[in-house]
């Protein structure tokens, strides 16, 4: 980390390639020298102390300019904005307040993530377990490593002013290596500028997020841009994928290609699934075929990383389960065991997946059973897609609340049905509105080696309404139900 007391404001000037507007006593500016020093950098005027350099960011909800009047009254001594403000303090005028506050961001940290290891995963679904694989293995090699994603932050991937600070921290703590999950927002608002990634890791591209990128190739073209010259200087990507074989074949850069027959011998099982990689046997505790492919991709960048290959099998047989991500339940029907999965799946890809792997551990003339909703205030194009391939895939759907936020909660079921209704399909999907009823009736509805996929919350441990937020927790609704 910097030991430098700050930076000098002049110096991120430079950098940002703008001049300081320096305030006089009147509240006039002029070009003149500053001896500001600049210790903290950030967007919101919340967070703002005496050393701190206050971003005003133009959202798309709100303009960060309506609140530095706020963030000088904090104690901000400098404002970083697109436009002269006159409020008293020093000023950087820029183009592009939010690029600029990733600039800004870094050097203030120190630019930290070039002295780590850090890998940045990106791709629709499997970001959380190949990041936790990845700082699992790295650990267990005796390495010292973290991971930064949806398990640990707000945000999948941290604005830029926490997430250098994130870095910066555990770099005074003797962190060597982080894995850190990029989201295409990330990507596309300059989260992740100025970070240098020892590797970068492509999972897949499914549809999520068109409440955002207005097309499937404008999705493709943001996780796409963590492979740019200069980024990363390795790359794993998985060739399994459509999107992953054409970054592969058109980057013009050599790239680690990733697939699921490098799993020789593969066996896959409720209990997990063993398999040889690289001639090394690994016993992959995590069940499912899409959990084979997360656990190569963090293989192939540990290699990258320098670790040996019997390291890095010994590391992927020793981890735990990745806390809502195709999470088993066992539990006792009235004549025998069935289980339980809970899967953060909340995309149609994900959901796919996530049924696919789970008709693996189905016994032979038993049933798959999945319950579901989609969450409000988000992307409402892959709720008929959702709905289509759950009735195509299981057995019996249930449809249910998913964190309808401020939109009602009908109008997303029926929104689902529509896909449903629109596929083949021999049985038509039960409707229970209440998450917890609906896991109710398709426990009490489960048979001997039956399998009842619950879908959509994963890790989450809250459902949000319009006007309350709840507590919820999958996992521990379905053990309450089991121990009735």
């Amino acid at each position: 980390m910097n030991e430098d007391p700050g930076v000098a404001l002049v110096r991120l000037a430079e950098l940002l390639g703008a001049e300081v507007r320096t305030a006089s006593a009147e509240g006039s500016t002029s070009a003149a020298p500053t001896q500001v020093r600049i210790g903290k950098v950030t967007q919101d005027s919340r967070q703002v102390q005496a050393d701190t350099l206050f971003c005003c960011v133009s959202g798309t909800e709100q303009d960060g300019h309506m609140f530095a009047a706020d963030a000088v009254a904090a104690g901000a001594v400098a404002l970083l904005t697109e436009r002269p403000l006159g409020l008293g303090v020093d000023e950087i005028v820029v183009s592009d307040s939010r690029a600029a506050l990733a600039i800004a961001a870094a050097e203030v940290s120190g630019r930290p993530s070039e002295h780590l290891g850090v890998v940045g995963v990106t791709g629709t679904n499997g970001k959380t377990t190949v990041v936790s694989m990845i700082a699992g293995v790295l650990n267990h090699a005796g390495r010292v490593a973290r991971s930064i994603g949806t398990l640990t932050s707000e945000r999948t991937t941290p604005e830029a002013p926490e997430l250098q600070r994130l870095l910066a921290e555990m770099l005074d703590q003797g962190v060597t290596d982080v894995a850190i999950e990029v989201s295409s927002h990330a990507l596309m608002l300059h989260r992740v500028d100025e970070m240098q990634f020892a590797v970068g890791v492509f999972t897949n591209l499914g549809h999520d997020h068109m409440d955002f990128h207005s097309t499937p190739e404008q999705y493709f073209a943001a996780k796409a841009k963590l492979f740019e010259p200069g980024r990363c200087r390795n790359a794993v990507v998985y060739l399994g994928d459509t999107h992953g074989k054409l970054l592969y074949e058109a980057s013009g850069r050599t790239m680690v290609g990733v697939s699921l027959d490098q799993a020789a011998e593969l066996s896959v099982g409720v209990d997990g699934s063993t398999f040889l990689w690289r001639d090394s046997p690994v016993n992959l505790s995590m069940a499912g075929r899409h959990n084979v492919v997360n656990a190569l991709l963090a293989a192939e960048s540990c290699l990258l990383l320098g670790v040996e290959v019997d390291q890095i099998a010994q590391g992927l047989s020793t981890l735990e389960g990745v806390s809502g991500r195709f999470e088993i339940i066992r539990f006792m029907t009235a004549g025998g065991e069935a289980a339980a999965v809970v899967d953060y799946a909340h995309t149609p890809d994900a959901l796919e997946q996530a049924l696919l792997a789970a008709r693996d551990l189905v016994t032979p003339g038993a049933r798959l059973h999945v319950v579901f909703g989609c969450g409000g205030d988000r992307d409402s194009k892959k709720r008929p897609l959702m709905g289509g391939i759950a009735v195509q895939l299981a057995d019996k759907v249930i449809l249910t609340s998913d964190n309808p936020r401020s939109e009602d909660p009908e109008v997303i079921l029926n929104e689902i049905l529509e896909g449903c209704e629109a596929a083949a399909s021999s049985g038509a999907p039960q409707i229970i509105q209440d998450r917890r009823l609906a896991i109710r009736a398709a426990l009490q509805d489960a048979q001997p080696g039956d399998v009842v996929l619950v879908a959509g919350k994963g890790h989450e441990a809250q459902q949000i309404f319009a006007d309350r937020t709840e507590p919820f927790d999958d996992r521990l609704v379905i053990r309450q139900e089991v121990e009735q």
